[in-house]
């Protein structure tokens, strides 16, 4: 019995050498459920609402260019002048094979007209009429070709007068006056960037977007109710106007297992780029729900416990966490309940076992001298 009490007393009850029979003193927490809102960070991607790339239609040398670098510009406004004589020439051509045509056509309808009234006179065959009708459709058909090559080279001839398809901000151009054009060349002419809303992509978890849609009941509601968004620059700055979720895609990425999102936010002052990136925060708002700090938690295999104080005694306890992005405190949901007793610092430092006692609280003012 002797030899028992030794071994007993030697082990230390289990907690590697740790007095469980005396308290130590730690801030508690008594568990309240609070009306919460969550600020989530997502990495996000800006592009502008068109990046368009400008090329020529036609060949030829640029005559004249009309655009400044980096100038705001106009859907329709003339950008670059390609040499327009061999094109105004060929205009002309077309619009002479067109009166041509017409005359012929003309001549062919009264030849038919006349080999008409011949064969009802029976003056003339059947095969006369016929190829004098087949004349008059050969007639036809050549107007409409002609009139045809005259759309053409009328069309060649607008594009010579390179024109902006958006309204945006003209890029950097190398092309000047005298410089070799074509519809076929690698480069663009010039870029337009239509930047007045900017759209920021990123992307949740498929849980998430689940939890997102059983929140709203569907993608279209979730769209049309949740609230505006805010984006956070490179430079830690919060963006001046806030943006909508517009688009949640309705596929899981395969390879990432994410749904793909796009936020709008308005650019009037351009101060977001495209190509850039930022980060968008979503507000959760999360009614009677269990918020504990960060410092009454500790984690093991990336799984996080709390220490619950039951009759005085520190009990380890597995939580699942919903984690705010303030590096202070998580949402709990589930694995503590309203009332529970937890120790609300230093968790990491505690063994289970350990007798707890409050510490009581320090005036405001000792705490702010420490």
């Amino acid at each position: 019995m002797a030899l028992a009490a030794l071994t007993l007393s030697s082990c230390g009850g289990g907690n590697g050498g740790q007095r469980t029979d005396a308290p130590q003193a730690y801030p508690l927490l008594v568990v309240k459920p609070e009306d919460k809102s969550l600020a989530v960070k997502y990495t996000a991607v800006l592009e502008g609402r068109q990046d368009v790339e400008i090329r020529p239609e036609v060949s030829g040398r640029i005559t004249k260019v009309c655009v400044e670098e980096g100038a705001n510009v106009r859907k329709g406004e003339v950008l670059f002048v390609i040499d327009q004589v061999p094109y105004r020439a060929a205009l002309q051509k077309a619009q002479a094979a067109v009166a041509t045509a017409e005359a012929n056509l003309a001549n062919a309808k009264l030849s038919l007209e006349g080999k008409e009234e011949l064969f009802k006179e029976k003056v003339i065959s059947d095969f006369e009429l016929r190829t004098a009708q087949n004349a008059y459709k050969s007639a036809e058909a050549a107007l409409l070709q002609a009139k045809a090559e005259q759309r053409d080279a009328e069309n060649n001839l607008s594009y010579t007068e390179v024109k902006s398809p958006v309204d945006g901000v003209a890029g950097m151009t190398s092309f000047r006056i005298g410089a070799l054009v074509s519809p076929s060349m690698a480069e663009a002419l010039i870029n337009v960037s239509d930047n007045s809303r900017m759209y920021a992509y990123f992307s949740l978890t498929e849980k998430q977007a689940l939890e997102l849609t059983s929140q709203y009941g569907s993608l279209d509601d979730a769209i049309k109710s949740f609230p505006p968004i805010s984006l956070e620059m490179k430079d830690g700055n919060i963006y001046a106007m806030q943006g909508n979720i517009d688009v949640i895609s309705g596929m899981v990425d395969k390879t990432t297992g994410t749904v793909s999102l796009r936020a709008s936010f308005p650019n009037e002052g351009k101060q977001l780029l495209s190509g850039g990136s930022a980060n968008v925060i979503l507000t959760y708002d999360r009614p009677h729900s269990l918020v504990i700090p960060q410092g009454a938690t500790y984690e093991i295999q990336n799984k996080i416990f709390t220490y619950k104080v039951v009759d005085g005694t520190a009990v380890s306890t597995p939580v699942e966490v919903f984690k705010i992005n303030d590096g202070k405190e998580y949402l709990v949901t589930s694995g503590i309940a309203e009332g529970d007793t937890i120790v609300a610092e230093g968790a990491g430092l505690l063994k289970a076992g350990t007798k707890i006692t409050e510490m009581k609280q320090q005036p405001k003012e000792q705490e702010e001298q420490k």
